[in-house]
């Protein structure tokens, strides 16, 4: 037998609590750390003490065959400037490189396309992946020779190579790992074919997209400078690669590293203003990634 038993709780009233009773909720930062959480400030503080140890080491050595002064380098990389033959090479360099990221990009959206329509597609962009990607593209710097001649056809070639695999690897993993959920949210609305890849595929793996496409243009970025170090005299004009080459030729080593600081001061601004701005516009602003 079950007895009906009532239970009564005891009323509890609790006098009110002023706000200020309850001390600091809130803490305001202080200068120190509002400046210390800015990351541009950050890294450029690591920038500074990475030229001060550069500018250190280089006047404990004294050889400027070897390793010249931080100084020197601005300095000759301020006259290469200001003569128009770094933006000159620079630009040269920048112009293929642009044609070969935008068509290994094209081919990988393609080879994506077709592994996620099928079981053999995805057998096919495996196979292909697992066969090339190890592949350095200074490998088929021969052939590339042989087949296009010297020119900006055999360095658009490797760059497509160096591109190709990473972002069609990171895109087709991204999408492996879109949640069925979201899957099954696209196809009761109907949507099927590339609406379908456009709007529910490509935002949900778009963390992975972008690191696909920040790891295609390192890779082609460092091969086309060691390209053009080997053929970089591409239409009557070679590049960056193609300026550090010739310096060295003629033991202008402050020269030499001001073509390969301005390599790195040219991978920093991609790196920290453009893929930064499109990272803070898409998966930051989606809560994606903090």
């Amino acid at each position: 037998m079950h007895a009906d038993v009532s239970i009564v709780r005891p009323e509890v009233l609790r006098d009110p609590v002023q706000g200020a009773d309850f001390g600091v909720v809130e803490k305001p930062l202080s200068a120190f750390e509002r400046l210390y959480n800015r990351g541009f400030l950050r890294k450029s503080l690591i920038l500074v003490a990475l030229a001060l140890l550069w500018e250190a080491y280089a006047r404990w050595l004294d050889n400027s065959l070897l390793f010249p002064t931080f100084s020197s380098t601005v300095q000759a990389l301020v006259l290469n400037v200001a003569d128009g033959t770094l933006p000159e090479r620079a630009w040269t360099s920048l112009q293929v490189l642009v044609v070969g990221y935008a068509v290994g990009i094209l081919l990988a959206a393609l080879l994506t396309m077709v592994a996620i329509s099928s079981r053999l597609g995805t057998d096919f962009l495996e196979t292909l992946t697992s066969m090339f990607n190890p592949l350095p593209a200074i490998a088929l710097l021969p052939l590339s020779m042989v087949w296009f001649g010297l020119g900006n056809a055999s360095l658009v070639f490797v760059l497509v190579h160096s591109v190709l695999w990473a972002v069609a690897l990171n895109t087709h993993s991204g999408f492996l790992s879109v949640s069925a959920t979201l899957r099954m949210v696209g196809r009761n609305y109907g949507l099927c074919g590339w609406r379908y890849v456009w709007l529910i595929l490509i935002p949900a793996a778009f963390p992975s997209i972008l690191t696909g496409l920040k790891i295609g243009w390192a890779f082609a970025w460092r091969t086309l400078i060691a390209a053009e170090l080997v053929f970089g005299v591409s239409a009557g004009s070679g590049g960056l690669g193609w300026f550090v080459y010739e310096n060295k030729n003629l033991l202008a080593i402050s020269d030499v590293f001001a073509g390969l600081l301005t390599v790195i001061l040219i991978g920093l601004f991609v790196e920290n203003v453009l893929f930064s701005s499109i990272e803070r516009r898409t998966v930051r602003r989606w809560g994606m990634q903090h």
